[in-house]
């Protein structure tokens, strides 16, 4: 039966990409108030230093060269610049610690994320694309969160304390800069807002190409076969002018804010630099108050370079944020409509009234109902797009039912927590999968608990224990690092996952298509002893394999055409027959 939906849900209103990102930082706020205390301290020490070089600077022209008096001023300046710079090492050791930390938990965020993802979404969305988000654009927000903390912080409060004391030392001159500013930071943002288009496409297509990347390396060897190489590398060149054109296109026009700042800083300091020469020459300046207004002047205009360029940095730090974000704010998988564990199993699986489809526009599986019995096995056969694979998929719980019901031990799998489901099925898919790791750790990984001696027993059942002994360390030798395994022996080492795990219903989506007519006589007898007493679902194109199945389900464009026993079917001369005389005749 179809869920409605939830007339009380609200959609809810995302906050900005900035608000999530300070939602991480203020997870360290010991950190951050370090860090801002320690930005306080190097931009107090860095605003001082001027003031005893004035100091120096009069006394040398007022009283002639008093060595008293000058080491006095120089052994200050020593002391504040060694503060300044000791903070300023603090500060950074303290910026550092939250930059990797927010990008630590963005990443364990996004990936926690990929676990509750529904599987359409992983089959809908690029796999390299998806694993940039989580890498190349992680890296990319990092190195900009970190050049913002270091360098934002102290460059504002660089700007205000030397306003405050170029406003107390010469409020004329002082007024002068502060109305001047404000050109510096409208080319800056100007700037800025038009290079975050350029920054979206250079990341947009970044990920492209290391989806492209990743889909090449995985299909080469049929790439080859077809001689496609020439096809992969024109693409690849494509999708790499488009990155560089995109690239060079962020880089040039976010050059442009560091040379038209430094043009308006360097006119602030001709200004200064003209008007208190006339205030000296008029006796109202000393030419210490000139020497140490003009490093003001150079301090105050040298923040706006850095934090034009740190603006740059930030926006492809926040588009890149923004795409992890995205990742994180996809739809999850639907909760589990109940808390009710599934135990007991004995194998008794109804299907009632099913219907499906992956697109709304494409019926896929209708009103298909099916009634299995415990131990009995249940062969699906049809021609590709039929709906087998989906069929396993809905009973697994990986796509939940458009309408009907799918129900284990008389329970809608909807009311069951899809741990305690999944956990009593066995399943055996044609494409093998194998975590990087030891033999051990992949065999057991349905069953930790078990012990050497059941793992080799389900080895040996599996005819994995021979090839798995000749290899240099055996059991413990790690996946990809002991010799390449051909997909057959892959597919042996999955088997024997599940002979170890001995659940009490099994799927085999054609469990043996990679593996020898030899092996697989062998492998068809001990999947016959695993299947002894437990039900189970044999996906199979190879009908030799299927003959003795107690129901076997002929599908159509999702409908189950013809159902019975391999003799049943063959008298009907239908759909089955006409498959199996295929194959055979």
């Amino acid at each position: 039966m179809k869920r409605a939906k939830d007339p009380t849900r609200v959609r809810v209103q995302k906050p900005s990409t900035l608000k999530r990102i300070l939602r991480y930082v203020m997870r360290y706020p010991f950190s951050l108030l370090g860090s801002l205390l320690l930005a306080v301290v190097t931009v107090v020490a860095t605003l001082l230093v001027p003031v005893y070089f004035g100091d120096a600077v009069d006394c040398i022209v007022e009283s002639g060269v008093k060595w008293e008096t000058l080491y006095t001023i120089f052994l200050k300046i020593g002391v504040t610049i060694g503060v300044g710079g000791i903070s300023q090492w603090l500060m950074s050791l303290c910026n550092n610690r939250i930059s990797c930390h927010v990008v630590r938990d963005i990443r364990e965020d996004a990936f926690d994320k990929l676990g509750r993802l529904p599987l359409q979404y992983i089959d809908t969305h690029s796999h390299g694309d998806t694993v940039s988000r989580i890498v190349a654009d992680a890296d990319q927000f990092s190195d900009g969160l970190l050049m913002g903390f270091t360098q934002f912080f102290t460059g504002v409060m660089t700007i205000l304390g030397t306003i405050a004391f170029m406003l107390i030392t010469n409020f004329k001159i002082g007024l002068v800069v502060v109305l001047v500013t404000p050109a510096s930071l409208f080319v800056a943002r100007f700037v800025a807002n038009h290079t975050h288009k350029f920054f979206t496409e250079q990341t947009a297509t970044r990920g492209e190409q290391t989806a492209f990347a990743e889909e090449a390396i995985w299909g080469l060897k049929t790439a080859q076969a077809f001689a496609h190489e020439d096809e992969h590398a024109q693409k690849f060149d494509e999708i790499n002018a488009r990155l560089e054109k995109a690239t060079m296109n962020a880089t040039f026009y976010s050059s442009l804010t560091n040379p038209s700042t430094r043009f308006i800083n360097n006119l602030v300091y001709a200004l200064v630099a003209l008007l208190g020469a006339f205030d000296v020459a008029g006796g109202i300046f000393t030419v210490g108050g000139l020497t140490k207004f003009l490093s003001y002047a150079n301090q105050y205009t040298k923040p706006f370079n850095e934090i034009s360029g740190v603006i740059t940095e930030l926006k492809s730090a926040f588009v890149c944020a923004s795409r992890i974000f995205e990742l994180i704010d996809e739809t999850e998988e639907v909760p589990d409509g109940g808390n009710e564990v599934l135990e007991n199993v004995e194998g008794n699986v109804r299907l009632n009234d099913v219907s499906f489809s992956y697109s709304k526009d494409r019926k896929l599986i209708e009103d298909l109902s099916l009634s299995v019995r415990p131990g009995e096995r249940v062969a699906i056969v049809g021609r590709t797009g039929s709906g087998k694979t989906t069929l396993i998929n809905l009973l697994m719980r990986f796509y939940d039912v458009d309408g009907g019901q799918v129900c284990v031990e008389g329970k809608d799998v909807r009311e069951i927590t899809r741990n305690s489901l999944r956990k009593n099925y066995g399943m055996v898919l044609q494409e093998t999968w194998l975590k990087n790791g030891t033999v051990r750790e992949n065999l057991k990984m349905g069953k930790p608990e078990a012990t050497d001696e059941e793992m080799i027993a389900a080895a040996k059942a599996a005819h994995a224990h021979g090839f798995i002994k000749r290899m240099e360390k055996g059991y413990n030798t790690v996946l990809g690092e002991g010799g390449s395994l051909s997909e057959g022996q892959k597919q042996l080492l999955c088997i024997a996952r599940i002979m170890l795990t001995q659940p009490p219903m099994l799927i085999l989506d054609e469990a043996t298509s990679s593996i020898d007519t030899r092996t697989e006589l062998k492998i068809s007898d001990a999947f016959g002893k695993l299947m002894e007493g437990r039900t189970s679902f044999v996906v199979a194109h190879r009908l030799s394999t299927i003959i003795h199945s107690d129901c076997i389900l002929v599908m159509q464009d999702g409908h189950v055409v013809e159902q019975g026993t391999h003799k049943e079917l063959l008298a009907k001369d239908g759909a089955y027959a006409e498959l199996y005389n295929g194959q055979f005749h």
